[in-house]
């Protein structure tokens, strides 16, 4: 994921790049990471760069913001998430680094938009929700912004704070091709796949077809332990009946009548698809996901 992520952004460098003429300033800056000490085992490096990854930069240094290269500090940046997300959910050395970087508003304001770039945007693979919630509470927490300011970075937290890992899922009605309807928490089953799709999504059906394949969805799905609830969360009812031959028989194909999860905000929906994976007491698994395998790992990793 990390190669996807890193060849978008080297991709767009080339794009934008100019050839430097025999008097331009010297290069821009770039930032170095800090280097884990040889004797280490593997894991043991990793650890070690989790908390000193970032020892080497200059939180002081506004200077160095304005000559530095931005696509290199992106790129790093993305290396750093890698390294953060062998423990997914712990957030305290993100949390550490936004600290850091409170320094200054430029300085806060720039690892910011690193974080926006990599933990936030729906396109990212490296999108996660956990360790951007330290980034908004910095943000908030800073004294740096005023009323107008703060509305983005506070709709965001709110918005990340939904559905967290291990937190019970929000509910929700959903209806049927029929008319009938039911709650997401009165779905019974030893696992509930929420996929949230639109009709005609490439990806949607892209992951559909992911889940169809999956020999593990599909025999826990046959035996009663998984149910998939497919909710589709927008308007266009013609589209979504046009669109409801080609969802298995064996899921459950829902609308979200008056696009209540939309408008009270109780999922996320800047990236769709989305797949969330609940245990039976609907606390959540896997958030947000567009990885099949995330999803299958979950199961497998349980007792």
């Amino acid at each position: 994921m990390l190669l996807l992520l890193l060849a978008t952004l080297a991709s767009c460098g080339r794009r934008t790049a100019k050839p430097q003429a025999a008097a331009e300033p010297s290069r821009p800056r770039v930032f170095l990471p800090a280097l884990a000490p040889s004797g280490l085992s593997p894991e043991g490096q990793r650890d070690y760069l989790r908390l000193h990854y970032w020892d080497r930069f200059d939180f002081a240094d506004t200077l160095f913001l304005r000559e530095a290269d931005t696509l290199q500090l992106l790129e790093a940046f993305a290396r750093y998430v890698v390294l953060l997300s062998e423990h997914p959910t712990d957030a305290a050395p993100m949390d550490s680094l936004m600290r850091r970087a409170s320094a200054s508003r430029p300085m806060l304001d720039y690892f910011a938009m690193l974080a926006g770039e990599v933990l936030h945007d729906p396109n990212s693979p490296l999108r996660n929700d956990e360790f951007y919630i330290p980034v908004l509470q910095a943000q908030l927490a800073s004294g740096f912004y005023d009323e107008y300011e703060r509305l983005a970075p506070e709709y965001a937290l709110r918005m990340a704070s939904q559905n967290r890992i291990g937190a019970r899922a929000n509910d929700f009605r959903y209806t049927l091709a029929s008319g009938r309807s039911g709650t997401l928490y009165g779905l019974q089953a030893q696992y509930v796949l929420l996929f949230i799709s639109n009709p005609g999504c490439p990806m949607c059906r892209e992951i559909r077809e992911a889940i169809e394949a999956s020999p593990m969805c599909s025999e826990l799905v046959e035996r009663g332990r998984l149910k998939i609830l497919v909710l589709y969360p927008d308007e266009d009812l013609a589209a979504w009946r046009a669109y409801a031959d080609r969802i298995p028989a064996g899921w459950i194909n829902a609308y979200d009548a008056g696009c209540v999860v939309r408008e009270e905000g109780l999922y996320d929906l800047a990236a769709i698809p989305s797949l969330y994976l609940l245990d039976a007491d609907k606390r959540v698994l896997v958030k947000d996901a567009a990885d099949v395998a995330l999803v299958e790992a979950a199961i497998d990793g349980r007792p």
